[in-house]
């Protein structure tokens, strides 16, 4: 079922950042925030990127005048709704219009590219300008792309059918010898490989679709997915599955390495774009002023029920 059609993408965020900015700490004059961004690459310092070098007809966007956005497809809420990137709806859909907007870039202005994940953040020129689907910022895709800073910070989390033992885990010992699954190329994979160490190989799959359905199908005892597509899939698309519980956050910069920092999602640029202190600073001035939190809020599900498997 379609839920009721909303208002312009770009309406809506003003509407949240208007009730963000009395918390606010000042902008700039020229209305863009300063300071150094948390995830950025070496492509540019955003403390050091002047306002009219990030201005609109400054940028060098793959097409001129417009802002080539990518994701995978089928694009899966809840970050994004009804398949469809370019409505809006969803919590990634959202940001992406969000930085946008802080670039000079209207709605109309937005254009949207089928991108597969695994082709996001592999070498070689891009055809985006940035890439938006929960990709995890860590140092490995830093080699290959630019990463901006994290405009989401995730934790994975273990969905299992209700009848499974794995249903029972409550740390994860408890999931040693159960079979395990995970989309190829995440962090997902990378939790169960490095946190949960498994007893067995984890079960790899192309897709969280063909991963879903080896949940079903009981070729799988559990899946690795983020926290709030694990809350929407035993919401909405496995009810006879439970969310047993998430992980903590593993260490590195957005994934595992062992500094205890959190996991971060990032927008994917081609490594060495002159557009990477620009996208990060826009995405610093949205956590800034409050936008991201207040999407967060609307889009996502409230984590707090999951306890945490240690």
């Amino acid at each position: 079922m379609r839920s009721r059609p909303a208002p312009s993408a770009l309406a809506v965020l003003a509407a949240l950042t208007a009730l963000a900015a009395a918390a606010c700490a000042p902008q700039e004059a020229d209305g863009t925030a300063s300071g150094p961004s948390s995830g950025a690459s070496s492509a540019g310092s955003a403390a050091t990127t002047t306002a009219a070098s990030c201005a609109p007809a400054a940028l060098a966007t793959k097409a001129r005048g417009k802002l080539t956005v990518g994701t995978d497809t089928p694009a899966y809420a809840p970050w994004f709704q009804d398949d469809d990137p370019s409505n809006g709806k969803g919590f990634e859909s959202a940001v992406a219009y969000a930085v946008a907007q802080r670039l000079g870039f209207a709605e109309k202005d937005v254009v949207w590219q089928k991108v597969a994940f695994n082709n996001a953040f592999a070498p070689g020129a891009k055809t985006f300008d940035f890439d938006i689907n929960q990709v995890s910022i860590n140092e490995d895709r830093r080699k290959a792309v630019d990463l901006s800073s994290g405009y989401y910070d995730v934790r994975q989390a273990v969905i299992a059918l209700k009848d499974s033992p794995a249903a029972k885990a409550t740390d994860l010992a408890g999931l040693k010898g159960v079979r395990l699954g995970a989309q190829v190329g995440t962090t997902s994979l990378d939790v169960i490989n490095e946190q949960i160490k498994p007893d067995r190989p984890a079960a790899v799959f192309q897709k969280n679709d063909l991963a879903k359905s080896a949940l079903k199908n009981g070729q799988v005892d559990a899946i690795v997915v983020d926290l709030p597509t694990a809350f929407y899939i035993t919401g909405a698309e496995v009810p006879e599955a439970k969310v047993v519980g998430q992980l903590e956050a593993a260490g590195g910069t957005g994934g595992t390495g062992g500094t205890g920092a959190k996991e971060q999602f990032g927008l994917v640029l081609d490594k060495g774009s002159p557009l990477t202190s620009c996208v990060s600073r826009a995405v610093d001035a949205l956590r800034r002023d409050g936008t991201l939190a207040a999407l967060e809020k609307r889009w996502l599900s409230d984590a707090a029920g999951a306890p945490v498997l240690k």
